[in-house]
């Protein structure tokens, strides 16, 4: 399912964590649970991926991470502001050190003007330092857009560590 280089940098990312002590934890919207699905494919895997949520509804970002509603009535589900308080929400409430928040619009439908379909922010959190987040935006069909955001997160956690 994935793409060859994308199981190397999660392997990549997987050993760097382990190296590290770096504990792993993911918060996804739209990739569905594809970035911990990548990640847990790679052997060794359980010694840093702590643990995985997918929070699709606004009431799921809202109930279990703790993003604020303020945040997603002011500045959308699909915003660096919402995809920064899902990575910093999954450090507060477990032991990882290193999340990714990741929520986007990946089609075919809903997408707008101001955030057409392929629109997807990405918020990397590691303990002691700034979250970061880019958003970019991906061409191509729904999963198009999911493996994408995949392999940007990798990218994104791998520059963290």
């Amino acid at each position: 399912m994935f793409p060859d280089e994308t199981l190397d940098k999660a392997a990549r990312l997987i050993a760097s964590c382990e190296d590290a002590g770096v504990l792993i934890a993911s918060v996804e919207s739209c990739s569905g649970g594809l970035i911990a699905g990548c990640l847990i494919s790679v052997a060794g895997s359980s010694a840093v991926f702590e643990r995985g949520f997918v929070t699709y509804s606004n009431e799921a970002k809202m109930e279990v991470v703790g993003v604020p509603q303020q945040t997603l009535a002011a500045h959308g589900a699909v915003s660096p502001e919402t995809a920064i308080a899902m990575a910093d929400g999954a450090l507060d409430i477990s032991p990882a050190d290193l999340s990714v928040g990741v929520t986007g619009v990946a089609g075919p439908g809903g997408g707008t003007p101001e955030k057409p379909v392929g629109t997807v922010a990405i918020a990397v959190a590691r303990r002691g330092r700034d979250t970061v987040c880019q958003m970019p935006h991906f061409a191509g069909d729904r999963m198009a857009v999911r493996l994408a955001t995949v392999d940007k997160a990798l990218d994104m956690m791998l520059a963290a560590i």
